[in-house]
């Protein structure tokens, strides 16, 4: 590839970014109207910690927690979405302690823990790693809480863990980061429409910019 050719992929680079922040920035600008379904992925864990199966949800020694990094992460999601004016209706989460967390630290609400929403690679290392997307059941129930409509003018948030995503929209979400958000808009009626992706950092994207 010759320097003009490099060039030019440069700049198409450069605009294709500024393109989808601004995408990015308009979408989280219409959130303020309600009607959307947040799906995140809980932020960043401990790796040194381990679930143990079958999940023992009281015990926090037998589950993976979030990191201080994730934690910070979460609030800082929180705080953007505070200073957007997002407005938040139900938050359901997984049953595992990292979920719950995250989601509280998210939304500043207690969310309310629901199976569908529960690890769906039962505490399986090489699962969590690559989600195949096999787990037909976990992906029908997520669809079915991202299909309900959000109570007018609020959004709702659901948070849950790789594996999950995966099963509900396609091997291909098997790569979803920690703290990313996959956004649905509702359609009242039926399923819901796909939007985007918010990874963590582009909440604070502002809108124009």
């Amino acid at each position: 590839m010759n320097v003009l050719s490099r060039l030019s992929v440069m700049v198409l680079l450069v605009v294709c970014s500024r393109a989808a922040a601004a995408d990015t920035a308009q979408l989280i600008t219409s959130l303020k109207q309600g009607g959307y379904i947040l799906v995140f992925r809980h932020t960043a864990t401990d790796d040194s910690q381990k679930d143990v199966y079958p999940f023992r949800f009281d015990d926090m020694g037998a589950q993976r927690q979030l990191s201080e990094k994730g934690r910070d992460m979460a609030r800082q999601i929180g705080s953007a979405i505070q200073a957007h004016a997002i407005p938040i209706g139900d938050v359901y989460t997984s049953r595992l302690n990292r979920a719950i967390e995250a989601g509280k630290l998210i939304t500043g609400k207690e969310g309310k823990p629901v199976d569908a929403l529960t690890d769906s690679s039962n505490a399986s290392a090489s699962g969590m790693a690559n989600p195949t997307a096999a787990n037909t059941k976990a992906g029908a129930a997520v669809r079915q809480l991202v299909d309900q409509a959000p109570a007018s003018g609020t959004n709702t948030v659901l948070v849950t863990h790789k594996t999950n995503i995966a099963d509900a929209f396609g091997k291909e979400a098997g790569d979803v980061q920690e703290g990313e958000a996959f956004v649905y808009r509702s359609s009242g009626s039926g399923p819901a429409s796909f939007m985007a992706r918010i990874k963590p950092a582009e909440w604070t994207v502002k809108a124009g910019k």
